[in-house]
């Protein structure tokens, strides 16, 4: 391998909290990388490491789970959804929704379903919100809902209860509508509840799952995950369709295996969820600072004290959520450190003071 294929690119030093996508790949993973490789096994699917993942899944899930590994997130949506619609059917989300705001239209375009977004000010849906725009049932001049979206946790670190998933899954399933659930971030929903995945998906009625593992520590690996087999249509076949298919797909299915066999799903979730709290408690403390939501899982919404945000950019990178309010995001993850919050909080007080 030549010298220049080895040069790191980046400095390994800078940290910070634009997203729990800037960390790196746990080592477990990379480990898990390095021991599928090597030989040749089957294509598409076909492999040991595919085959063990349908037993963990159903261990997390439940005996009538089926995990279809895909490339990413909005992939994992894309194939859910696409899944779960007819051409002339809409999806029911928030207004913030990822689906909504961050996958530039490829809900519409490539699954081809309309969607019909309702304001949420902290990012959940409730049966009130979904009667918004589930209405028009049979008129042949309006979009049919079909499907509730859910974000879990919210994409402003909000986290539903079970109790409220529950809620919208049995109003949405009493409409004849099917629910679909965003789990990008589900492994910190559960550690912060400290409930198990079923918790909040099969037992709280959801029929489809995007399942998340890159924002956890995975080098890019998601899945989608069928609990209610009534409620999709040929998924083996729309994810192909949709470009989802891995021929290596061992190499996909190890690293959400190397997350979920064991324990490490839970562990790093309770660690970028532990240095968020600590992250809002230092940030609230630090006059002119307020928190705009409520720091459920690892993401801290918050407003800092006028003319703080850009200085502070230089330092310490992190994303401007609203530029009209001021409300900036924080986002924590597996490896985010308490001297990484610590620094954060020291810097806000430097510049709030200037």
């Amino acid at each position: 391998m030549s010298e220049s294929a080895l040069t790191r690119r980046h400095d390994p030093a800078r940290r910070g909290f634009g997203s729990d996508n800037h960390a790196g790949v746990h080592p477990e993973v990379l480990r898990a990388l390095a021991a599928a490789n090597g030989g040749h096994v089957a294509a598409y699917g076909a492999d040991p490491y595919t085959e063990a993942l349908q037993d963990v899944t159903r261990r997390h899930f439940g005996e009538r789970a089926e995990c279809w590994p895909v490339f990413n997130g909005t992939g994992a949506n894309v194939v859910a959804l696409a899944a779960m619609t007819d051409r002339w059917d809409a999806v029911v989300c928030t207004d913030g929704a990822h689906v909504n705001v961050d996958e530039c239209g490829a809900p519409e375009k490539l699954a081809g379903a309309k969607l019909l977004p309702v304001p949420s000010p902290d990012g959940k849906l409730s049966p009130a919100l979904v009667d918004l725009q589930a209405h028009g049932f049979g008129v042949e001049h309006h979009a049919q809902p079909r499907v509730v979206t859910v974000s879990q946790s919210t994409e402003l670190g909000t986290v539903y209860t079970p109790e409220e998933l529950r809620a919208v899954c049995e109003h949405a399933h009493g409409l004849g509508l099917t629910v679909h659930l965003d789990g990008a971030r589900l492994a910190n929903a559960a550690a912060s509840l400290d409930v198990p995945l079923r918790a909040l998906t099969t037992d709280a009625g959801v029929d489809v799952v995007s399942w998340g593992g890159t924002k956890n520590g995975l080098m890019g690996a998601e899945a989608v995950v069928v609990l209610n087999p009534d409620a999709v249509r040929q998924p083996r076949f729309v994810r192909k369709l949709s470009t989802q298919l891995a021929s290596k797909t061992r190499f996909v299915s190890a690293q959400l295996l190397a997350l979920h066999e064991g324990d490490l799903w839970l562990e790093s979730a309770r660690r970028a969820n532990a240095m968020a709290r600590r992250l809002a408690d230092g940030v609230a403390a630090v006059p002119g600072a307020r928190l705009t939501q409520s720091p459920d899982a690892n993401g801290v919404f918050a407003v800092l004290p006028e003319g703080t945000a850009a200085r502070l950019q230089e330092r310490w990178p992190f994303h401007v959520w609203n530029p009209a309010t001021g409300e900036v995001r924080l986002m924590c993850a597996w490896d985010t450190t308490e001297e990484d919050v610590d620094g954060f909080v020291t810097a806000l007080r430097e510049e709030a003071g200037r």
